[in-house]
Parts: C-alpha cells; sequence; structure tokens
C-alpha cells in the first residue's frame, strides 16, 4: 500500500517495518524542533530523503490530505505528531495512530512519566484507528510489556521503541482483518502533559518520592531551587537517613556533585545545568 506517515526518530522504527513488509511510502509530515536531543528527527529527514520523498513540517491541513488521495495514498501512519489531523475520512481509506501507552490506559501526548511515577507493574503500545478525539479510536492491536520497579523514563522510552517494532510487525502482516475487527475502547481519563511544578523537586519529600520524580521525567529534567539558583536535575542519587538538616539546603559539594537535605535523607545531584538565579524559593 502507498502510505504517508508522520514520525520523529523514537518511531521511526514503526515506519520502517511498514517498509520492510512493502508498502511504499509517499510523504513524511514532522515537526521542526529546537531540541534534537529530546525530540530528535534528524533519522527521519534523512530516511525521508534517502527516498526523494516530500517533507512537510507545517501542519496537516484537509488540502495535504486531498494531494495525497490525488496521488493514491491510501493510508495515512500517524507516530509521534503533536498537531491535529483534519477529518481524514473524505480523502483515505485508513489512518492509524501508535500511541505509546496500553489504552484505553494513558490517553494523552506523553503518559509515559505518570507509568514510572505510578510505579506499574505493566505497560505496552496501541494501534489505533485516527478519531477526532485525541487517542479515541478503535483498537487495532497492543503490545504488552513488563515493567521492572528499577525502570526510568528512559529505560521505558527504550522498550517502548521496541514494542513498537514488534507490533507494527504484527499490524503490517495482518492489517485488514486488524482493522475490520478492531474493537472500541472504553471511556478512560485523559493524561495531561506535565507542567512545571509536576515537575519541580519539593525537598520536603522523602527520598523515594524525590529520586521517582527524577526518573519518572529522565531526559527531560527535573527542576530544583538550589543556594538561590535554578537548576535542571537530569540524574541524581539518594539515600535515607536520620538528620536534621533543614529540608533545601546544600549540606555537602564535591566537583560537580551537590547534597541537598530531604525530609528523611540526602539528594545528591550528579548531572545537573544550572539556568540562573532563582523566581521561587527551595520548598522546605
Amino acid at each position: 500500500m502507498r502510505f504517508a506517515f508522520t514520525a520523529s526518530d523514537r518511531y521511526l522504527g514503526i515506519v520502517e517495518t511498514f517498509v520492510e513488509a512493502g508498502w511504499t511510502p509517499v510523504k513524511l509530515f514532522t515537526l521542526p524542533t529546537d531540541d534534537n536531543r529530546v525530540f530528535p528527527v534528524t533519522a527521519t529527514l534523512n530516511f525521508a530523503a534517502q527516498r526523494g520523498l516530500p517533507i512537510q513540517l507545517s501542519p496537516i491541513q484537509e488540502e495535504d490530505l486531498k494531494t495525497l488521495a490525488e496521488k493514491g495514498c491510501e493510508v495515512l501512519i500517524v507516530a509521534s505528531y503533536s498537531f491535529k489531523i483534519p477529518d481524514w475520512t473524505p480523502y483515505l481509506k485508513y489512518a492509524i495512530n501508535f500511541h505509546p501507552s496500553p489504552l484505553p490506559v494513558g490517553r494523552g501526548p506523553y503518559p509515559m512519566i505518570r507509568a514510572i511515577q505510578q510505579r506499574l507493574p505493566s505497560w505496552g503500545v496501541a494501534c489505533h484507528k485516527l478519531a477526532p478525539a485525541f487517542d479515541s479510536g478503535d483498537i487495532l492491536a497492543i503490545e504488552e510489556f513488563p515493567l521492572s520497579a528499577t525502570d526510568n523514563h528512559d529505560i521505558l522510552d527504550l522498550k517502548i521503541q521496541m514494542a513498537n517494532k514488534r507490533l507494527a510487525k504484527r499490524v503490517v502482516n495482518d492489517f485488514q482483518s486488524l482493522w475490520g475487527q478492531s474493537q472500541p475502547q472504553s471511556p478512560s481519563e485523559f493524561w495531561r502533559l506535565w507542567r512545571e511544578g509536576d515537575k519541580t523537586i519539593n525537598f520536603n519529600s522523602k527520598v523515594g518520592d524525590i529520586l521517582t520524580q527524577i526518573d519518572a521525567f529522565g531526559i527531560h529534567e527535573v527542576i530544583a531551587h538550589v543556594n538561590g539558583f535554578k537548576v535542571r536535575v537530569k540524574r541524581a542519587l539518594g539515600w535515607v537517613e536520620n538528620h536534621e538538616n533543614i529540608p533545601g539546603h546544600v549540606i555537602h559539594a564535591f566537583g560537580s556533585n551537590v547534597v541537598v537535605a530531604a525530609l528523611d535523607g540526602y539528594i545528591a545531584l550528579t548531572e545537573w545545568t544550572a539556568e540562573g538565579p532563582s523566581s521561587a524559593q527551595s520548598k522546605s
């Protein structure tokens, strides 16, 4: 089949799986990014350029869908895309979305963080029909996998990438049947995208809760207010220890390692970047 697709590098494996199965890509829709470390698209752009595919960085419009239909495109495969897509049904036979959660659990733009925060025992990825409401379409298939109590954001990210390729292989090998037998989703909570307060450390919390917060955000980093400075923290260590220090105060520093008192122990900031003077007081 001829298909257009949206993707970033994290989800490029989905598209590659469809191509390996004999499907023909005709156009890439992707997002310009100012942070190629967090949301890289370089490999995706190279994939399209090597095949001479047109690349569109602006949001998909109805006219784009009409043009796809005129060029014999049958399917739109959505894998990582922030813009709302217009009604595709007048123009294309099929449109599917690969979502990084085992729907209906985890509807929303970035559910992985909450999966780690809640220390869920398992997770998964889903392929569903593209519907007007985000992540609400009938489900073609789900690929589930276990989570460990020690998994963090970056481990889950890799597990999702691997599961997406397995799921894509299942879908492409039995597409017509899975499409015809797709099942509607039950009602579910929409998990909103995080706000700055969600990723700001409160040092008047237990060590375990702070470490889970850091694990959950991973490469997206958390925020700490330390000694009058706002810092972005990617990695930290922590341990429980009785003390009489005030939570949020720096107790020790060695090289780039900064040890801050927490409610029931200490947090050592080991990989962090200062942003400048803090506009908020460290919570204590």
